[in-house]
């Protein structure tokens, strides 16, 4: 057998040692793994009016389906990769997964049919699932408290962003020739991921961290994490985010080019004015988040994002569903900026209790706040009618049900911090 590679026993913020990844490094390896995960759930969306004439699909909404397939295949496959990484390392795992997202973008690039290209996205989403849940993972493993949330910013910021950018980017690659370059670009950018951590990134996970790979092993790491208030709490409230996430990417290529706004070549910029809100919160948070706590940070963020929804309903009732394209984008970006001071730190407080368990704990939370999350983004992306009332009326009830689980979470104790938050 392989002797297991070099333990990294803690992450140097100065790059002296040329063997192992410095703090900066260490946060853009990781930082990747979230971008070949995310880049894939919407850098199609440029690509949809081409699809549907290609496959003859009759009902744009089923175009959305390239999406949420994509995040069940995502969602379901993370309940596995955690109790595997807690068994044989971080850097195996993710390199099978990177070898089965390859499978996908292959899968895609040849499909015959759309029902071809939806089995393709589902099998790209299994095995880029493993950079979602290894990412949390080996952050946990060198960080814990407010510093863990710090780094954890930063590399949620990534699996936020690059999914608003990522039309953009999806629009250029569709410049060089048809949709099969998206896909080829993808295969790319796994190619890229599995070269650099494969070469820096030594193993994270302590030997004495190591679990036994068993069905009784999961099940009990599971009921630890179920057990657990604050991580199921925080999971749910993520969950329900989440969900407000997916339901404005499936719906935004309808929304703002073929059945609302028709802004054709102009999308992914009105796309990426949102994204930018997004970085600019995350980046505040990060800041902030050392000084103030997560709690305080993401109970003020989650209530501002519940404030901004109601009024973003309110503006959508006004105009009839269909309000200016500059009110409607202003009122969505500044609500894409509150849910950025929640979602990162919920992220890190669901974790913080369950260090001992960090992979299997990240791989099962996982799991469920990404379908919890295709779930409801679902049903709001499908009801999309030729307006915008559905994202705000999904965006103020999901933040509102987010707003109650936290509350029941914290035993109705908000803002308060502590020592780990």
């Amino acid at each position: 057998m392989t002797p297991a590679p070099e333990l990294m026993p803690s992450v140097q913020r100065s790059g002296t040692n040329p063997s192992r990844p410095g703090f900066g490094e260490f946060v853009g390896i990781v930082a990747l793994m979230m971008a070949v995960t995310a880049m894939s759930i919407d850098n199609l969306l440029p690509a949809f009016p081409v699809l549907q004439a290609h496959f003859g699909i009759a009902d744009p909404n089923r175009l959305q389906l390239l999406v949420y397939v994509y995040m069940i295949g995502f969602g379901v496959a993370q309940i596995g990769y955690g109790p595997l990484s807690d068994s044989f390392g971080r850097r195996r795992v993710l390199l099978a997964g990177l070898a089965i997202y390859a499978v996908g973008c292959g899968l895609a690039m040849i499909a015959p049919s759309f029902e071809w290209l939806v089995v393709a996205r589902v099998v790209q989403g299994v095995g880029a699932a493993a950079g979602r849940v290894l990412a949390t993972a080996i952050v946990r493993d060198r960080f814990s408290g407010r510093e863990m949330a710090s780094v954890m910013s930063l590399v949620m910021m990534v699996f936020l962003i690059v999914p608003m950018l990522a039309p953009a980017i999806g629009g250029v690659v569709l410049l060089f020739g048809s949709w099969h370059y998206v896909f080829l670009s993808m295969l790319a950018l796994a190619g890229i991921l599995a070269l650099w951590f494969g070469v820096r990134m030594p193993e994270t996970l302590h030997p004495e961290h190591r679990r036994p790979l068993s069905i009784s092993t999961i099940g009990s790491a599971i009921r630890t994490t179920l057990r657990n208030r604050v991580a199921v709490g925080y999971a749910t409230a993520l969950g329900l985010l989440t969900g407000c996430i997916l339901g404005y990417v499936g719906s935004a290529q309808q929304v703002f080019d073929t059945g609302l706004y028709h802004l054709g070549a102009w999308f992914p910029l009105a796309f990426g004015l949102v994204a930018g809100a997004m970085g600019a919160a995350t980046l505040v948070n990060a800041r902030i988040v050392g000084r103030l706590g997560m709690r305080p940070v993401s109970h003020v963020g989650l209530c501002l994002f519940v404030g901004v929804a109601i009024v973003q309903v309110g503006i959508g009732l006004a105009y009839q569903g269909r309000p200016p394209l500059g009110l409607f984008l202003a009122v969505l970006a500044l609500n894409q900026f509150m849910i950025s001071f929640a979602m990162p730190n919920f992220n890190a407080l669901a974790l913080q209790p369950l260090g001992a368990i960090a992979g299997t704990a990240s791989s099962f939370l996982g799991f469920y706040t990404t379908i919890v999350g295709a779930f409801f983004g679902f049903l709001v992306g499908h009801a999309f009618d030729g307006s915008v009332l559905p994202i705000g009326l999904g965006y103020a009830g999901l933040g509102g049900l987010a707003l109650l689980v936290v509350a029941w979470t914290e035993r109705g104790r908000l803002f308060r911090g502590g020592v780990a938050g």
